[in-house]
């Protein structure tokens, strides 16, 4: 066997195609996400009242959104969205932002008092100070990305403003201390706080993306489970126990019916599969979860389509359907699901997968139900309308190429030769479910003998 080309030359080249696509995507997607960050969505909030100061009414919060935008021009990184403070909530709790940068009411008041020529006592007048929100919830890298794009945005803001306020203290001719001029230069303090926080035992904002996955492995592994055990059961592939080798008599029917059997298996296992799923993480390992009921039926029907998908690729391509079951539901959906790195960090390739790949329209449902409070406009309503849309698919995809297979009289095993190893398959023995090989000998002696 090992003498053979054609082994090396199939097995090579499959593994061969497999490794490379696998990295390309797994790496190729994550390699670079600063370099691919385009229009990340940043909530911009100015809340600022304005100030009255030298005659002139000011507002230090007009002049920061404006300097964002005029800098936004040239670099297409952020998407800055200019938003009262109640609509940022929002936004952050349907994960539609990755954060916020928020200018407070009393902003341009506390800067001017800074450039009072009559200071107030020390201790007595507060400092600016502008708030930039953070949201896990949405991703942490994206969170991450967004607080820094802020951060900066806020002390840009703070060095252009302490460059005027030590303008103002030179035409005024106030002696200042090194220590106030210092404070003057950089008058601004930066805070930092959580703008739609999780539960501790949410992995960080990922327990939706970790769930949502296994929930995807789970429909594929139940599929090949139920492609095997019909097949199996059908007679047309050995069971092995050890050294001993099982095989029930070969029961010939369409591909279609075969077909219906594994997806109506399928929902069976899904039952027990989402049950299982939902007990080992809430209730084992104590997963911040809510929406229980609505948790369960999302598990059970995401491993339902994902294994009629599968059902539907492992009838139409036969083995091949498997790696191409793999490709599709891992491969190209990992990178392109926006959980760990946001869309807005992924190069286009990858922005157009989003689009219809499973995974990211599986995690954003999840994300709804164990972060935004199953709110529908947070995704869970795209998610069920996505999953609706796979299952027509795989049915209409799958019975339409295994009825054309029937048609044309493609059997996966030809009727002539099932017939002439009928005798040696089956026997008329009451009660004889199949055939037993052991050790040493050959299938057919072990049909002869049964």
């Amino acid at each position: 066997m090992l003498r053979q080309p054609r082994l090396w030359l199939g097995t090579g080249l499959i593994a061969a195609v497999v490794s490379m696509l696998f990295a390309l995507l797994y790496v190729g997607g994550n390699v670079n996400p600063k370099g691919n960050l385009r229009h990340l969505p940043v909530a911009l909030v100015n809340a600022d009242s304005g100030s009255d100061a030298g005659g002139r009414h000011v507002n230090m919060g007009e002049q920061i959104v404006a300097g964002i935008q005029k800098a936004a021009k040239d670099d297409k990184s952020i998407d800055w969205q200019i938003v009262t403070r109640e609509e940022a909530d929002k936004r952050l709790g349907r994960g539609k932002v990755f954060g916020a940068l928020v200018i407070p009411r009393d902003f341009s008041a506390t800067v001017t008092a800074l450039g009072s020529p009559q200071p107030a006592p020390q201790g007595k007048t507060a400092p600016p100070t502008l708030t930039v929100l953070t949201n896990q919830s949405a991703g942490s890298i994206g969170s991450s990305m967004s607080s820094q794009a802020a951060q900066k945005a806020a002390h840009a803001a703070s060095a252009q403003i302490g460059q005027e306020l030590l303008k103002q203290a030179a035409a005024q001719k106030t002696a200042l201390p090194a220590a106030a001029q210092l404070g003057l230069a950089d008058p601004v303090t930066v805070t930092v706080a959580d703008g739609h926080p999780v539960g501790s035992r949410s992995a960080l904002g990922l327990s939706a993306f970790y769930y949502a996955l296994v929930l995807v492995v789970c429909g594929m592994l139940g599929a090949n489970l139920v492609n095997s055990q019909v097949d199996t059961a059908l007679g047309y592939l050995h069971t092995d126990y050890g050294p001993v080798r099982k095989r029930e008599p070969v029961r010939h029917t369409s591909r279609v019916r075969t077909l219906a059997i594994g997806m109506a298996l399928m929902l069976g296992i899904s039952l027990v599969m989402g049950t299982l799923v939902e007990v080992a993480t809430v209730s084992i390992l104590d997963m911040d979860a809510s929406h229980l009921g609505l948790l369960w039926l999302y598990s059970v029907a995401t491993i339902a389509v994902v294994g009629i998908g599968s059902l539907a690729l492992f009838a139409a391509f036969g083995t091949p359907g498997m790696l191409l079951a793999t490709i599709v539901f891992v491969a190209m959906a990992v990178p392109s699901s926006g959980a760990t790195v946001p869309l807005q960090a992924l190069p286009g390739f990858f922005r157009v997968l989003a689009g219809f790949e499973p995974l990211r329209q599986i995690t954003e449902g999840m994300r709804a139900i164990l972060y935004y409070g199953a709110q529908a406009d947070a995704g869970l309503s795209r998610a069920w309308a996505s999953m609706g849309i796979a299952l027509v698919a795989a049915l209409v995809f799958g019975f339409a190429v295994t009825r054309l297979y029937d048609r044309r009289g493609l059997h996966r095993i030809p009727r002539p030769a099932a017939d002439s190893e009928a005798p040696a398959e089956t026997t008329d023995t009451p009660g004889k479910t199949g055939t037993t090989e052991t050790p040493g000998t050959t299938g057919t002696e072990a049909s002869a003998t049964a």
